[in-house]
């Protein structure tokens, strides 16, 4: 199934997607309110959503604003450089170990949201990334095989960066969580209907609709499997959790002349299987 989160008579909303029509669960009561809920409840919770499609009205997508798939998510894991080729456009060997950062919730924006340029920086890049979001709780040293047992499903995330401060320390968290820098979505999609992992899907970014990055999520350094198997090692992941898998070569740093984002761009990421997550650049306020 694909679900929705969105926004609709100045309320947050989730249901099923259905074409080009999302079913409104929030309409009926006894189910779950959200994608969160949903996901805590399990299976359980899954059934009794299928089971309601029909009593439930619809809406039709031209009719909502759409919102992260978990709008705040407990934890958002990042890895870095975790494709060969984009590790070396930037000067960096293949790495050992994932290079592992956090994003904040209050960074994300939905699908068709607007992606801000802050002020205080020119330097607003694109970044084409696979979405984990985690189904159940993994418990700690979870090992590499059962690993994707605790997946729910998956989304599209750009992984927006505002490159001149998050270079100005070692760290790169500060240069990856301002406002309205991480569109996600559209939908969340479950990975039954996705090859294990999502593996060998063709993955892209496209700026005014040309094509930047162009590769297979096969091209992952660290799989899901292995990534949620080394966190485990480190943390408990739970229901809701989102990992965000790295992004290919392409990216607007490593271009000659360096290409950042302005207002008034488009920036479209794609992901075979997944979906198309696009959103409009503007500058802030």
């Amino acid at each position: 199934m694909r679900f929705v989160t969105f926004e609709h008579d100045g309320r947050e909303k989730f249901g099923p997607l259905i074409g080009d029509e999302v079913v409104d669960i929030s309409a009926l009561s006894g189910l779950p309110s959200s994608l969160l809920a949903t996901l805590e409840a399990g299976e359980q919770g899954f059934e009794a959503i299928r089971g309601a499609v029909e009593a439930a009205p619809r809406i039709s997508l031209s009719q909502i604003a759409f919102l992260p798939p978990v709008p705040r998510p407990g934890k958002i894991i990042c890895l870095g450089l975790n494709y060969a080729a984009h590790a070396a456009e930037g000067g960096r060997e293949k790495p050992d170990y994932p290079n592992f950062f956090m994003r904040s919730a209050t960074s994300l924006v939905g699908h068709g949201a607007p992606m801000r340029r802050p002020r205080i920086s020119q330097q607003l890049d694109f970044e084409a990334e696979l979405a984990v979001i985690i189904g159940r709780r993994v418990p700690r040293h979870t090992l590499k095989s059962d690993a994707l047992s605790f997946v729910a499903g998956y989304s599209c995330f750009n992984d927006g960066s505002v490159r001149d401060y998050q270079r100005r320390t070692p760290q790169w968290t500060i240069g990856k969580n301002f406002d309205c820098t991480g569109p996600f979505g559209p939908s969340f999609v479950s990975a039954d209907e996705l090859p294990p992992g999502a593996t060998g899907l063709n993955i892209q970014s496209r700026l005014n609709g040309a094509v930047m990055q162009s590769a297979n999520t096969a091209d992952m350094i660290f799989p899901v499997d292995e990534t949620i198997m080394l966190l485990s090692q480190c943390m408990t992941l739970e229901p809701g959790d989102v990992l965000v898998m790295g992004t290919p070569a392409g990216v607007g740093f490593a271009r000659t002349p360096p290409l950042w984002m302005k207002h008034g761009d488009t920036i479209e990421i794609e992901i075979e299987g997944v979906g198309l997550l696009s959103n409009p650049v503007i500058d802030e306020a």
